[in-house]
């Protein structure tokens, strides 16, 4: 048996703020979405045209509380190829939510405050 990544799942409260979120800070694009037969759930997958990779947004429709993240310590990560040009952009969109500077890594925060680790490729 072969075990492979197809996708990560979170759940968001404004389905095209995320969306519109994920597509300025991280530049990705809708690959595929699904929406239930009366309307209770929306399911957008999000890929970096790169990798097969993918996040899963997903919407709930009777959802109106935050959800609860615990303490944050699970994340998304990804590397960059231009650095410093990434950090500028999510400075100037005021994202950033921690740096560690001594491991060269940054993260942002979503619109439901979850956190994305940003690092340089190797």
């Amino acid at each position: 048996m072969k075990f492979t990544f197809a996708h990560n799942n979170i759940n968001v409260l404004d389905l095209k703020k995320s969306v519109a979120f994920y597509k300025e800070a991280l530049g990705l694009e809708e690959v595929y979405s699904k929406e239930g037969n009366n309307g209770s759930f929306i399911l957008i997958y999000l890929g970096d045209q790169q990798t097969p990779h993918q996040l899963e947004l997903t919407w709930l429709r009777d959802r109106k509380e935050a959800y609860n993240l615990g303490e944050n310590e699970f994340h998304l990560a990804f590397q960059v190829d231009d650095f410093e040009a990434a950090y500028e952009k999510h400075k100037e969109m005021g994202c950033i939510c921690y740096e560690n500077k001594e491991m060269g890594i940054y993260f942002i925060s979503d619109p439901d405050g979850y956190w994305v680790e940003i690092i340089p490729s190797k």
